[in-house]
């Protein structure tokens, strides 16, 4: 059986996966096109160090891990398109903050929008969300 961890982060990989349009990937690196509804990239992040909570021995985690968001950039403005799937994962987030169960809370701060340059690829425009991932676990590992 895959460790809490593990199961979180695949479940809320499954959450952005609900996203109509876009494809969701978990550490992929970036790429040179982007499929036409956008890309979405759940990037691991850092468990950090653990609140130890003694008898039993629990581990209570601030898992911060984050969410990239990429776009093809067009002829014309693309903030609206942009700002559509930043709503949109947001909505796919809101919809489970336990995500069933495994995590105390799920909370998301505002994204932070650049323009992404790859050499020999078109013009890139992105967003990154940082996601914090409270729970517990009974083994550092596990």
């Amino acid at each position: 059986m895959p460790s809490i961890r593990e199961q979180i982060l695949c479940t809320l990989l499954a959450r952005l996966e609900t996203i109509p349009a876009a494809t969701a990937k978990r550490e992929a690196p970036l790429p040179e096109t982007v499929p036409a509804g956008g890309l979405i990239i759940l990037r691991d992040g850092d468990p950090g160090d653990p609140e130890v909570v003694l008898s039993p021995v629990s581990y209570l985690w601030e898992h911060q891990t984050e969410i990239e968001i990429i776009l093809q950039r067009g002829q014309d403005d693309d903030s609206a398109p942009l700002d559509t799937l930043l709503m949109a994962v947001g909505n796919a987030l809101a919809a489970d903050r336990s995500l069933g169960g495994l995590a105390e809370w799920l909370e998301w701060g505002a994204p932070k929008t650049s323009g992404l340059a790859i050499d020999g690829a078109a013009a890139l425009r992105g967003a990154t969300v940082p996601v914090t991932i409270h729970y517990g676990s009974s083994d550092p590992l596990g």
